[in-house]
């Protein structure tokens, strides 16, 4: 017997209604939003005319040109790259599970709330000088992505649990449905929306905390290094081509990895 859970919410309802009023063409207005800004940006370096303040995009691709020519470029990008993803992942697959348990049993949601509380309240400054104290730099971009990550994952999944109709609930005992199945029929489809808008701002944060705590702690070979070098010798050109580095690598792996649990919760729809 084959359950499918089809109660609409108002978190499908509002994914739909805004994906209908999306033009057609969004990827060549982006495209064409962005080309503007690098214009602009041209025009005011140019209007500057001086590199040390406002370095011209020209200057930081070619800049970029030549860094990514070298072996010691993509060995900091794969590890921070590493560190960065990692720590994401491993804050997703433990907010899902703590949210999942939280969902469950209420006494597990009150007990993580002061936690969760206070890792969103502090500066994220905080948690990496006592990381600094505690582990060292080596795994410090790890530690500081899995902690800015975790509560974003861990509270939107729980509330996309708690969003699920009880009806439904009481519907799959009634027939005697599995756990498992009530996992894969009802309880994942309800927080795809929910987990994909967490991705999407975790993500972004993972990347930002992450570096920061690499500029902070200067782990050798890190991207984090490389601005900090970059501030130390004032050497703006340097300073642009990482942080479009950076910029590149959120983006990609943003886009990629929606991309992949999009197309994952489509296939087990299919099943």
């Amino acid at each position: 017997m084959s359950f499918s859970s089809k109660t609409p919410n108002r978190s499908e309802e509002k994914s739909r209604t805004t994906a209908s009023i999306e033009p057609a063409n969004g990827v060549p207005v982006k495209a064409f939003a962005a080309l503007v800004a690098i214009v602009l940006w041209q025009m005011a370096a140019l209007a500057l005319g001086r590199s040390l303040l406002l370095v011209s995009p020209l200057d930081v691709v070619i800049r970029l040109a030549r860094l990514s020519s070298t072996g010691s470029f993509w060995a900091s990008v794969a590890f921070s790259f590493f560190r960065i993803c990692l720590g994401f992942l491993a804050a997703l697959s433990a907010g899902m599970v703590l949210a999942f348990l939280a969902a469950r049993v209420k006494t597990i949601e009150i007990m993580l709330w002061p936690y969760m509380a206070a890792v969103k309240a502090t500066p994220v400054a905080s948690f990496i000088i006592l990381c600094l104290i505690w582990i060292g730099s080596g795994g410090l971009s790890v530690f500081i992505s899995f902690l800015m990550v975790l509560p974003i994952i861990y509270t939107n999944v729980l509330q996309g649990l708690h969003s699920f109709d009880p009806k439904m609930e009481e519907m799959a005992t009634l027939f005697g449905v599995t756990p498992l199945r009530r996992l894969y029929y009802f309880h994942i489809p309800q927080i795809r929306p929910f987990l994909l808008s967490a991705c999407g701002v975790a993500i972004g944060l993972s990347w930002k905390a992450g570096i920061a705590a690499e500029v902070i702690g200067i782990p050798s070979g890190s991207i984090g290094e490389r601005l900090y070098e970059a501030k130390i010798y004032f050497s703006s050109a340097d300073l642009f081509a990482w942080t479009a580095v950076v910029v590149l690598l959120s983006i990609g792996f943003e886009k990629m990895f929606v991309a992949l649990m999009k197309r994952s919760f489509d296939q087990m729809e299919k099943i």
